[in-house]
C-alpha cells in the first residue's frame, strides 16, 4: 500500500507561527484591559455598599456622592499616568510598561479588597480608599497606550485591525464579567452579608487575574519595531517633546477619533441604563438586560469590524460609523419614546454603530503615529479625552435634561462628537497595511538588525525592513519596495 506524503510549505508553517504569535499577543494585550474594566464595573455596581462600608452612615446620599467622587478622581489622574507611562514605553519598551501597569492595578485592587471599613479604623478607611483608587487610575493611564502599541506592532500587517480590535473585546468582557459577579452576589447574599464581606469578592477575584496577566506579559518578547529601534540606537530620549514638536496634528486627529468613541461608549453602555429607568419608565431589570445584550453584540461585532477594516480600510468603516451616528442619534432617542420595543431597537442600533467605532479607532490611531512616539501619542490622546468627555457623560446628560426639560438631549450631544470624529477621520489618510516603522524612526541607520542574542518572533521581512535597495526604482528603507520587488507574504 503506497505511503501518502503530505508536503508542508514554508508559507504554511509561517502562517501557523503567525497565528500562534497573534493569539499570544492578543492575550498579553487584552488581559490588562479586562482586569481594569472588571474592577471598574464591580466598583460602579457596588457603589452603594462601598459607601456604607467606607463613609459615615449618617447620610446615605453624602456617602454615595463621596464614592462617586472617588470614582471620578481615578479618571482625573489618568492623564498624569499617561504622561508617565506613555513616554516610558517609548523609552524602555512596550513589554515593561505592560507588566508594570498590570502589577500596579492588580496590587491596588487586591488591597482595596482587604481594606478595613470606617467602623474599624475611622477616617483612615476612606483616605486609604482614595489613595488606592488614585494608584489604580494612575496605572490605568498607561494601560491603553501600552496595550494598543503592543498589539499594533505585534499583529501581522494584513490582520492588524483584527488583532488590535481584541483590545476592546477585553474591555467588554471585563465589563460583563464585573456585572455578572455583581448579579451573583446581589442575588445570593442578603444585604448584611454583602456589606460584611460580599463586596470584597470582586476585588479579591481580580488579583489572581492580574497575576496571570503579569505572568503572560512578563514572558512575551517586545515588539519587532521597538527592538529595531534599540538595535539601531534610535530609542527616543524625549518622546513627548518630539511628539508635540513634530506630531501635534496626529495627536489632535487621534483625540478626535477617541472622543467619538468615548462619548457613545459611556452613553450607550452606562448612561442608557439610568436614562431608561429615570426618563422612560422601564424597570431596572429591563434596562440592565438591554445593556447586557448590547455588550454581547459588541463582543461579536467588534472583531468583525476590525477584520472588515483590514479588507476595505479603516477610513470607510470609521467614516461610515460616525456618519451613521450623526444621522441616527436623535431619531434613536425619539424611537425610545415609543415603548420598550422601540427602546430595544434603538439601543441595538446604537450598539452596532458603537461596535464599528470600537473595531477601528485604536488601530487607526496607532498607525498614524511613528514608532518613536506611538505609545506617548496613544496614551495622551486617549486619557485626555477620557478625562474630559468619558466620565462626564452621565453628569452632563442629567444636567442638560434637567435644565432644558427635553429628554432628547442625549441625541444632539452624541451628534456633536460624531461630527468631530467624522472631521478627524476625513482629515486622515488610509493606513490599512502600512508599515509601522518609518524612515523618520531610524534616520539614516546604516544597518538594520535585531538586538544581539534576540531574534524577532517572525522573519524580519515581516516588518518590511530590508537593506536599502540600490539602483533604479529604489524606494524607502521602511517600505522595502524597490524596483519590481514585491512585499513578502504576510497572511494569517
Amino acid at each position: 500500500m503506497p505511503t501518502t506524503h503530505t508536503d508542508v510549505t514554508t508559507t504554511e508553517v509561517e502562517v501557523a507561527t503567525d497565528a500562534v504569535a497573534l493569539r499570544r499577543s492578543v492575550a498579553a494585550g487584552a488581559v490588562g484591559v479586562f482586569v481594569h474594566w472588571f474592577d471598574w464595573a464591580a466598583y460602579a455596581y457596588l457603589a452603594g455598599t462601598v459607601a456604607t462600608v467606607f463613609f459615615p452612615d449618617e447620610n446615605g446620599t453624602t456617602g454615595l456622592l463621596a464614592v462617586f467622587g472617588v470614582f471620578a478622581v481615578s479618571f482625573g489622574i489618568r492623564p498624569i499616568g499617561a504622561m508617565v507611562f506613555g513616554p516610558l514605553g517609548d523609552r524602555i519598551g512596550r513589554k515593561r510598561t505592560l507588566s508594570l501597569v498590570i502589577f500596579m492595578m492588580s496590587g491596588a485592587t487586591l488591597t482595596i479588597g482587604l481594606l478595613p471599613g470606617y467602623a474599624a479604623i475611622g477616617v483612615g478607611a476612606p483616605v486609604l480608599l482614595v489613595i488606592l483608587r488614585l494608584i489604580q487610575g494612575f496605572a490605568a493611564g498607561g494601560e491603553f497606550g501600552s496595550a494598543a502599541s503592543f498589539l499594533a506592532e505585534s499583529s501581522p500587517r494584513r490582520r492588524r485591525g483584527f488583532g488590535v480590535s481584541w483590545l476592546e473585546v477585553g474591555s467588554l468582557l471585563g465589563f460583563l464579567a464585573g456585572s455578572f459577579v455583581y448579579l451573583l452576589l446581589s442575588t445570593g447574599l442578603d444585604e448584611a452579608q454583602l456589606t460584611s464581606w460580599g463586596w470584597r469578592v470582586p476585588f479579591l477575584i481580580s488579583a489572581p487575574l492580574g497575576v496571570i496577566g503579569f505572568i503572560i506579559r512578563n514572558k512575551i518578547e517586545d515588539t519587532p519595531e521597538y527592538r529595531t529601534l534599540e538595535a539601531n540606537d534610535a530609542v527616543p530620549r524625549t518622546p513627548v517633546r518630539e511628539l508635540l514638536r513634530h506630531h501635534k496634528r496626529q495627536l489632535l486627529q487621534a483625540a478626535g477619533l477617541m472622543a467619538a468613541m468615548h462619548v457613545p461608549f459611556y452613553a450607550v453602555l452606562t448612561y442608557l441604563v439610568t436614562y431608561e429607568t429615570d426618563h422612560l419608565g422601564h424597570s431596572a431589570g429591563s434596562a440592565a438586560l438591554l445593556s447586557t445584550a448590547i455588550s454581547l453584540l459588541g463582543l461579536v461585532l467588534v472583531p468583525v469590524f476590525g477584520l472588515l477594516s483590514d479588507r476595505v480600510g479603516r477610513k470607510p468603516v470609521f467614516v461610515g460609523a460616525t456618519a451613521a451616528l450623526l444621522v441616527a442619534a436623535t431619531p434613536a432617542f425619539l424611537l425610545m419614546r415609543t415603548g420598550l420595543a422601540g427602546t430595544w431597537i434603538a439601543g441595538l442600533l446604537l450598539g452596532v454603530i458603537l461596535a464599528a467605532i470600537l473595531g477601528t479607532y485604536a488601530v487607526w490611531s496607532a498607525e498614524i503615529f511613528p514608532t518613536r512616539t506611538r505609545q506617548s501619542g496613544l496614551s495622551i490622546a486617549y486619557n485626555l479625552t477620557a478625562a474630559l468627555f468619558a466620565g462626564t457623560v452621565p453628569y452632563l446628560m442629567t444636567v442638560l435634561i434637567s435644565a432644558t426639560g427635553s429628554t432628547l438631549l442625549p441625541g444632539p450631544y452624541l451628534m456633536v462628537f460624531a461630527a468631530g470624529g467624522l472631521v478627524a477621520a476625513l482629515s486622515l489618510k488610509e493606513t490599512k497595511g502600512s508599515a509601522l516603522l518609518r524612515p523618520e524612526d531610524i534616520a539614516d541607520a546604516p544597518i538594520l538588525a535585531p538586538a544581539a542574542g534576540c531574534s524577532p518572533p517572525r522573519p524580519f521581512p515581516k516588518l518590511g525592513l530590508r537593506p536599502r535597495p540600490r539602483g533604479p526604482g529604489a524606494e524607502s528603507l521602511v517600505t522595502g519596495r524597490g524596483g519590481e520587488g514585491k512585499d513578502p507574504p504576510d497572511t494569517l
